[in-house]
């Protein structure tokens, strides 16, 4: 997902991944999958073999685990912050944990071709001196819309063919 956020003379972008489905709704699906498992576990154990109850337990602690990692997941998000003199690059999950920042004349994007009709660009901002990727996670549509925007932000000084770029 991209969106676009301007105050006055600055110009926020934040990137993040697709989000189907919020923790809430999770929990629910989580809740709804408990209520057979269990049922039944306990019907189970209640005919004598008790066996089954750790196990559907078990299952739903599996279920758990995978549905939250994958929600932590999706809480990844790039926001990218431009102002008259400086671009700034914050990464990480609900807090930025890594940051850069590029002197505004001295930035600029990096366009290397797609590696797959299904994939977008890959787009990078840098400087002299260092680079970070930007909407890796991205699908096609949202690649180009991102980079749509980067260029009404930053000039293009590298644009590469597929051929150029691979090691």
């Amino acid at each position: 997902m991209v969106s676009v956020n301007r105050i006055d003379r600055e110009t926020i972008i934040l990137v993040k991944p697709n989000h189907s489905a919020s923790w809430r709704q999770n929990l629910w699906v989580l809740a709804a999958l408990a209520v057979p498992s269990l049922g039944a576990g306990i019907a189970f154990a209640v005919a004598g073999a008790w066996p089954i109850l750790p196990f559907a337990g078990i299952e739903l602690a599996a279920l758990g685990s995978a549905l939250y990692w994958v929600n932590w997941k999706l809480e990844y998000r790039h926001v990218i912050r431009f102002t008259e003199s400086n671009v700034v690059i914050d990464k990480g999950y609900f807090i930025p944990k890594r940051r850069w920042e590029f002197l505004r004349e001295e930035a600029a994007l990096r366009v290397s071709a797609e590696t797959h009709p299904w994939q977008g660009p890959q787009l990078s901002v840098h400087d002299r001196l260092s680079e970070t990727s930007v909407g890796d996670f991205l699908n096609r549509e949202e690649t180009l819309e991102l980079l749509g925007l980067l260029k009404q932000q930053l000039d293009i000084r590298t644009h590469s063919s597929i051929g150029i770029f691979r090691a």
